[in-house]
């Protein structure tokens, strides 16, 4: 990517240097459906839903319009030791969708720091039952949970850690593809000091399914070693990935389930804890009192477009719609992988990735990997960068006509891409 140094760009962009930020491709203007229009004047079918969040697509009109009654109901509400009837109905109706039973939520405004709260959970619980020793929490290698301190700690991706400061004494992180061995190995030496072990069932950063087998393992230590096992379900949630979390397929609950994105289909800066009975009855029985508020946690506005999404899903049938999404997509997969350079897919149900790798058959760089994503975008489809690969993660609401558009532009962008020499 190529662009003019802008010295006088007001918005700070995230996430690239802002000497390489083209203004007119890549600054929105609308959005509809699953599509967004830029300053260009190009419209692009967007193929990542956002951040994966947009899961019944860009402008649901029930959402809007019950978030906007609600603000003229009571613009704005705190839960700082107090409560309010939209943030009761929304946990209500949140606690009735997953396969395991949970007893209440917490609510946070971002993942990153519904992960943070989690954590601090999780060390809070430990101490009340007599264990202060339990500071450890366990992530996977190659995960990504957020960017607040306490996220970025736990993220298995190198994301400037170092550079931030960001103290990782109390975090470990283990592989998931070695059938639990290193995992095992931990759980022999420091068993004893862990209070937590989080997994995101499939991960955000790249795609990667974590094994059933897996997660009967970490069940299984959970069961001797007496720690919370967290699923982050921030990307996964929300028919992302099957059912209302992928975690309902687990044998056993996790103690805590993080949830964002598709909660309110994007629109407001929203998350939610769940929790089971097992953490909840131990800070009710010894009256405790856990130290955690944002405050635009749990808003009415918020709220509604939590009870509003859940409507929605019901309403158009968010089962069917990710099942047909997710066949879909394969097939997308299959044609794209007969261009030079395309690889193996990893994920599942409707969040997947698609490997890069070079002539010689190495991955492709992070730097490369973005030039394919510049050259797809230039093409008409916004997708998202992996390590060594892209990411497609459609909206639950994409037609026949919508994936034959994404595969043209991805073919096209492959192909510019492939004769530029970003493939060599």
């Amino acid at each position: 990517m190529t662009a003019t140094p802008n010295m006088d760009r007001p918005l700070w962009v995230p996430l690239v240097t802002q000497h390489g930020f083209d203004d007119s491709s890549y600054t929105a203007v609308t959005a509809d459906g699953v599509h967004v229009t830029f300053e260009d004047g190009r419209q692009r079918i967007c193929a990542k839903s956002g951040l994966w969040n947009t899961n019944l697509g860009y402008g649901n009109r029930q959402i809007a319009e019950a978030t906007a009654t609600e603000l003229h109901t009571a613009s704005y509400l705190p839960l700082f030791r107090t409560s309010h009837r939209k943030a009761l109905e929304a946990s209500r109706a949140l606690l009735s969708l997953p396969a395991h039973t949970f007893q209440r939520v917490l609510f946070s405004t971002s993942g990153g720091a519904a992960n943070d709260a989690a954590m601090k959970l999780a060390r809070h619980y430990a101490v009340l039952n007599g264990q202060p020793e339990r500071k450890l929490v366990v992530g996977l290698r190659g995960s990504y949970h957020g960017l607040t301190y306490g996220s970025q700690a736990l993220s298995g991706d190198e994301l400037g850690q170092g550079l931030y400061g960001v103290d990782r004494r109390n975090i470990r992180h283990v592989r998931f593809d070695d059938y639990a061995a290193e995992l095992t190995r931990l759980m022999q030496r420091e068993g004893h000091r862990v209070a937590a072990v989080i997994v995101e069932p499939v991960l955000g950063s790249g795609a990667e399914s974590v094994p059933n087998a897996f997660i009967d393992e970490v069940i299984k230590h959970r069961d001797h070693h007496g720690f919370l096992l967290v699923a982050d379900e921030v990307a996964t949630g929300f028919g992302r990935v099957s059912g209302w979390f992928a975690s309902d397929e687990w044998p056993q609950q996790p103690d805590i389930i993080v949830t964002s994105k598709g909660l309110t289909n994007g629109t407001s800066a929203c998350a939610a804890l769940l929790i089971a009975q097992r953490v909840t009855q131990r800070f009710d029985s010894t009256e405790s009192i856990f130290i955690h508020g944002e405050t635009q946690a749990g808003t009415p506005a918020t709220c509604a477009a939590i009870l509003s999404t859940i409507a929605e899903m019901k309403r158009l049938d968010h089962h069917t719609l990710s099942r047909r999404v997710a066949e879909r997509l394969n097939r997308l997969i299959e044609d794209l992988q007969r261009i030079p350079g395309v690889g193996n897919s990893t994920g599942r149900g409707c969040m997947r990735g698609l490997k890069l790798h070079s002539r010689n058959g190495m991955p492709l760089s992070s730097e490369d990997v973005l030039a394919v994503v510049w050259s797809i975008h230039q093409a008409g489809a916004i997708v998202q960068p992996g390590p060594g690969r892209i990411q497609l993660l459609p909206a639950l609401t994409y037609t026949e006509e919508n994936f034959v558009e994404l595969h043209t532009a991805m073919e096209t962008g492959l192909r510019r891409a492939e004769s530029d020499g970003v493939f060599e």
